[in-house]
């Protein structure tokens, strides 16, 4: 099959012909329809995790038809159109005998624990337990979105955060996790003020329901002034120090702050206002994905017409354009979310 292949961290990725793979008993090989590029896919190209072992396939963000069945596999057949999260759990450890399968203790992930989706063909793990039926004529490029942004978003604001009707939420990034953010904050009746350094990502946010849009620079102040006083719920949909310290300093008194952005040590620590955590009593919250279980409530949303889904797609991309859209997430050059079409 056809991959974008890793042989360097930070060096050139290439496409390349590779073996295929061959799925667990309980597991399937998928075939790939479209593939989501984000920005976990390039700190993992950077060497920012060390799951990552070299050669190495990127991906994670997936959606497609199910080309090979293991032996132990009892609910999928050859032919299912399918997505999944991120994280393939196992389902059998506590955290997911408590449905808690977004952090399996034993958790695989495609695309960092092993190769992933930028290829024609993925393997996936414990398949009766991870893999999500799309809906009939469900768009690949809008499904392969829904694995990591999309779902982590949902999950970050109606279940993590609580968000309720009429709260004001602020959400630092507007990339495809945060976009996906403000749409579900506004779905559920927020009033939602967006942070990015991005004029185009701001206008952006706006026409995905958010009531202000606000460049990075003097944004804690922007957000306090524009809530009367700061957030109910921040979240930080980047991952670097400054963000998830410009979340916490945008709530106000008893507001919950949601870290979804990843924070990899090489970016350095951030430096959590303890102080005012303790003084406002803020609660300081994380969100990982979303089980394969939740689905359902998501794709409600989306099929309501809520959310626009397909509106968070910018840009489709062939396979072989991989190496150089892998590159342009670490430059933040486009919004939107892009996805390339094996």
């Amino acid at each position: 099959m056809r991959a974008v292949l890793v042989t360097g961290f930070g060096a050139p990725a290439r496409l390349a012909d590779v073996e295929d793979p061959a799925p667990a008993p309980h597991g399937v090989v998928v075939a790939v329809e479209a593939t989501g590029v984000c920005r976990s896919d390039w700190h993992a190209w950077q060497g920012h995790d060390d799951d990552v072992v070299l050669p190495h396939v990127p991906g994670h963000e997936l959606a497609g038809t199910v080309a090979a069945v293991g032996a132990d596999v009892r609910d999928w057949h050859v032919g299912d159109r399918v997505t999944t999260p991120f994280v393939t759990a196992c389902g059998t450890c506590p955290e997911c005998a408590a449905g808690a399968q977004q952090v399996c203790r034993s958790q695989t992930q495609p695309g960092f624990t092993g190769w992933g989706s930028f290829a024609d063909l993925v393997a996936l793990d414990h398949a009766d337990v991870n893999l999500v039926a799309l809906p009939e004529g469900f768009p690949a490029s809008s499904a392969a979105a829904l694995g990591c942004r999309v779902a982590t978003a949902f999950r970050a604001v109606t279940d993590v955060g609580a968000v309720r009707a009429g709260e004001f939420v602020a959400v630092h990034g507007a990339g495809g996790v945060g976009l996906s953010a403000v749409a579900v904050a506004a779905a559920a009746g927020a009033r939602v003020v967006a942070v990015d350094p991005s004029p185009a990502a701001r206008d952006l946010a706006l026409t995905f329901g958010a009531e202000h849009a606000v460049a990075a620079d003097g944004a804690v102040e922007a957000v306090r002034d524009l809530t009367g006083g700061g957030a109910h719920v921040s979240l930080d949909a980047v991952g670097l120090p400054a963000t998830c310290e410009g979340s916490v300093r945008s709530l106000r008194r008893r507001g919950r702050h949601v870290q979804v952005g990843l924070l990899p040590a090489a970016a350095g620590r951030p430096a959590v206002p303890m102080d005012l955590v303790i003084a406002g009593e803020l609660q300081v919250l994380g969100s990982h994905g979303m089980a394969a279980h939740d689905y359902p409530r998501l794709l409600a949303l989306v099929t309501s017409g809520r959310f626009p889904l397909a509106q968070l797609v910018t840009r489709e991309l062939p396979l072989e354009a991989g190496p150089r859209a892998l590159a342009e997430v670490g430059a933040a050059t486009t919004a939107g979310i892009t996805v390339l079409r094996p």
